[in-house]
């Protein structure tokens, strides 16, 4: 079969998707394309890589420093609109807001840091996509019904990234690579396998999140379709997991579905100190894998032989450079400081222009933030983790998936860097945090099912949500399982 005839077919296919998913009994708002079509391009390439105008690999150095005028204008309009549109949701941004507290600090100590950067003008435009990612996450919390809105969100990101990275594996050569050892590697719409793999648990989590909830309501409305076209979400997911042989993602998705899945067994539901417990398990567990296993995929990325310590080896190069450790470098600008003085301490190695990041998150927060970054950021980690835990006392099933992706992003981050602006990593682990806020100090409104624990969500932020929610926001819908209580 032909590129043309099989990226036809997969058209074909995904508009059938869409068609099976449609759910007309709760209708979100228009601006909710807004995040998707930031998290299409984020998940995918630049546009101007898919137009051919970015002269040059958008990972390489110059490309982060110089950056696309095209893309630049895109975000730029993206973000705009969606600002507008939190203007005319303030008094549900305002709520928002004045919640989440560790993320704006940790926003404006990244403005702050570009004042000692070397590269001030880039970090400044950097610093504007970053707040970009906090204002799209925003956009999708602040929606009339923000759980259809999350389950949507999922749906339409995944709809078109993984069948369409299927089709580019299996039928050209743009969705296939060689690594700096000469060896062949899946990328699908993306530029590297573990960007593969990263959108594939991503979206594979909130899929399974999906279909488990379908299986469990018998109420939801055009049920049956909706479960063929998760199931085939999910599905796909799995299989790009499989093609992209990225060990770090596998290894979250499992992480992650074991979480999601483990919390809401009755036994663990029902005892808060159960589920802690379960949360600790799985974030040792994680860490000691990715400890234990990372080495070989850093270092066989990077053109080594896997039975080298690549990523120690990597990070002794990065600490012989001398970087301020209170305040670091400034934000996102230490490799465009410093790349060549960390290659003069890995002398033998190929490929080393890939060499773009630290390849561990914490470490990379470090070199650009200092102590104060890698403390704001765990911060954000620990009040995210107690706002999940809040939320799954509230509703143990959306409960989990922000609990799932909190536990990954922390285990994710040792051997990649995931918390860098614009990545999934960093936006999902934005997007449960936020999201997880919303839901445990009630402005999530009455979308959200009821209390199923001793210790609810006092009836004054309920009555605080009804009224940020506006008249006639409220989820009693035909169909709902609002409107079947009610």
């Amino acid at each position: 079969m032909g590129a043309p005839l099989a990226i036809l077919i997969c058209s074909i296919g995904v508009a059938g998707l869409f068609f099976l998913n449609r759910d007309n009994s709760i209708r979100n708002s228009k601006a909710l394309w807004l995040p998707v079509m930031w998290l299409l391009i984020t998940g995918s390439r630049p546009v101007s890589a898919w137009l051919g105008t970015g002269g040059g690999s958008p990972n390489s150095l110059d490309a982060t420093l110089e950056g696309s005028p095209l893309d630049a204008a895109v975000f730029g309009a993206l973000e705009a609109v969606a600002v507008a549109v939190l203007l005319f949701r303030r008094k549900k941004t305002s709520a928002y807001v004045a919640l989440i507290g560790p993320i704006i600090v940790y926003l404006l100590y990244c403005l702050i840091s570009v004042t000692w950067s070397p590269f001030p003008g880039p970090a400044f435009k950097r610093w504007i996509k970053a707040v970009g990612d906090v204002v799209m996450v925003l956009i999708i919390a602040t929606d009339a019904h923000p759980i259809t809105a999350l389950r949507r969100i999922y749906s339409r990101i995944g709809f078109v990234l993984l069948p369409f990275s299927v089709v580019l594996i299996r039928y050209t050569d743009l969705g296939r690579a060689y690594d700096p050892d000469g060896v062949p590697m899946n990328t699908g719409v993306t530029l590297n396998k573990n960007a593969l793999g990263n959108i594939a648990f991503l979206i594979a989590l909130g899929g399974l999140w999906n279909l488990r909830s379908l299986l469990v309501h018998n109420d939801e409305p055009n049920r049956r379709r909706r479960l063929v076209a998760q199931a085939t979400l999910l599905a796909f997911g799995l299989a790009l997991l499989q093609m992209a042989h990225s060990a770090t993602s596998i290894a979250c998705f499992v992480l992650g579905s074991g979480l999601m899945l483990g919390t809401n067994l009755a036994p663990i539901r029902a005892r808060p100190a159960r589920v802690q417990f379960l949360c600790l398990l799985i974030l040792l567990a994680g860490g000691l894998a990715f400890i234990g296993g990372g080495e070989a995929g850093v270092a066989h990325a990077l053109g080594r032989k896997e039975n080298l310590s690549g990523r120690t080896e990597i990070w002794d190069a990065i600490f012989a450079v001398p970087v301020n450790p209170v305040i670091g470098v400034g934000f996102e600008s230490f490799w465009n400081a410093n790349a060549g003085k960390v290659a003069e301490h890995l002398r033998g190695w190929w490929g080393i222009g890939n060499l773009v990041s630290a390849h561990n998150g914490y470490i990379e927060v470090y070199l650009d933030l200092g102590w104060i970054g890698v403390c704001l950021v765990v911060l954000i980690l620990v009040r995210g983790y107690w706002r999940a835990y809040q939320a799954f006392q509230c509703d143990p099933q959306i409960g989990s998936l922000f609990l799932a992706y909190i536990a990954t992003a922390a285990s994710y981050s040792i051997t990649e860097a995931g918390f860098r602006l614009m990545s999934w990593s960093w936006l999902f682990l934005l997007l449960a945090v936020i999201c997880a806020t919303g839901v445990s100090a009630g402005l999530f409104g009455a979308e959200t099912p009821g209390i199923v624990t001793s210790r609810a969500v006092p009836s004054s932020k309920w009555a605080e949500a009804e009224i940020l929610a506006g008249e006639g926001e409220r989820d009693r819908a035909p169909g709902s399982r609002l409107a079947a209580r009610t």
